[in-house]
């Protein structure tokens, strides 16, 4: 029996996917097999001998320790896609708001409560104020072409907008998935240079942080407007604050608030809202439960932050085993196995930076002793046998 531990409220969808028979689904578990989390902080947890996965129900892991997870063995899965349409809406309105002022008019008109039948002259003679342009026709550029960033290039053409986008690291899937209407650029200044709106959909890592900055604020449009609903320190606090107040950045939509942006003019903090929607929370719950499941109970590695993905159908024994991207590791691997004498029907080895993962489809039982070589090899890190 596996022990699923889920930090967060998962949504009943995802964890009824898990057989009673095979799995226990607690909220409290000292050395748990799995782990389930949405936004709960795991980076002060110490993990036990047990665990194998941890599933976040959604995209980012910087709630994650995932450097620490990789060195001892550990899967961490993330779910990409599953809230993509959730933060595409979100997007949409925020090109919107930040366009047309709708936050400012809003707390604006409720301060003409208790005018009585004045309140309509005092409409007609204040809107002005919140007066913006229109998208359509406007360049939207965006930085990061992955799941999210595809569905709003394709929304924004949609909507009558010229749409650039920039992604070293563009996927066939990706690609294949982007209007033909969207102009793809492989210089990153280009998007600085002819966008009216700037919409960022990339990770935050130590080479992201900072992305938008005093230099690169001084390569764009004057009045360019941008949004940021992919992690708030991909954007430099001082640098655009600095910005808004001299009036380069026309508006800052951001959808993680901190204390230095709340309360500055044409700041639009929005509460963290992108995946904040029953269905994509379904979504990911539905995902990181298949994730898991199909790693306990097969080794396949689908949507891994820290190792490589790789699935393998096998006839015989699995055997599957986390290690250190360096030379010799297989040759060592099938080295044990043949001396005892079992025969490899199929290999699969895929890397990921630092580490790799290899399976293994042997005939014949694979047994403690002959595992515990296995695991005893130089580089290898942990050792998995599926019957």
């Amino acid at each position: 029996m596996y022990n699923i531990l889920t930090l967060n409220k998962i949504a009943s969808c995802g964890t009824d996917k898990f057989d009673t028979a095979k799995y226990n689904i607690v909220d409290s578990c000292e050395n748990p097999d799995a782990v389930m989390v949405r936004s709960a902080s795991m980076h002060e947890m110490e993990f036990g001998s047990n665990l194998l996965a941890i599933a976040r129900a959604g995209a980012g892991v910087n709630n994650i320790p995932v450097d620490k997870c990789a060195e001892q063995g550990i899967c961490v899965f993330n779910t990409p896609g599953a809230n993509a349409n959730a933060v595409k809406e979100l997007v949409i309105a925020g090109l919107l708001i930040s366009s047309r002022k709708v936050p400012e008019a809003m707390i604006w008109a409720q301060s003409l409560k208790g005018n009585g039948a004045e309140v309509g002259k005092m409409v007609e003679k204040g809107k002005s104020q919140f007066a913006g342009p229109e998208i359509l026709g406007k360049t939207l550029g965006i930085i990061g072409l992955g799941a999210i960033g595809v569905l709003v290039a394709n929304a924004a053409v949609a909507l009558g907008m010229n749409v650039i986008g920039y992604d070293p690291f563009l996927s066939v899937k990706a690609a294949l998935g982007l209007d033909p209407r969207v102009k793809a650029v492989a210089d990153i200044k280009d998007i600085y240079a002819a966008s009216d709106y700037i919409s960022l959909h990339i990770p935050f890592n130590a080479e992201t942080k900072g992305t938008i900055n005093n230099e690169t604020i001084a390569m764009m449009k004057d009045n360019v407007r941008i949004l940021n609903f992919a992690r708030g320190e991909l954007v430099d606090s001082d640098a655009i604050i600095a910005a808004l107040e001299n009036g380069k950045v026309a508006a800052y939509v951001v959808d993680f608030p901190s204390d230095e942006i709340l309360g500055v003019k044409n700041a639009i903090a929005i509460p963290h809202l992108g995946a904040s929607s029953p269905e994509s929370e379904d979504n990911c719950a539905k995902m990181a439960a298949d994730e898991i499941i199909d790693f306990i109970e097969n080794g396949n590695i689908r949507n891994s932050v820290n190792y490589p993905d790789a699935a393998l159908t096998a006839a015989g024994t699995k055997v599957c085993v986390m290690h250190k991207n360096v030379p010799a590791v297989i040759s060592a691997l099938t080295t044990v196995l043949g001396d005892a004498g079992m025969n490899i029907d199929n290999m699969l080895n895929k890397s990921k930076k630092d580490y790799a993962y290899t399976i293994l489809d042997v005939s014949g039982d694979v047994n403690d002793d002959i595992a515990a070589k296995l695991a005893a090899v130089d580089s290898v890190i942990k050792v998995r046998v599926i019957k």
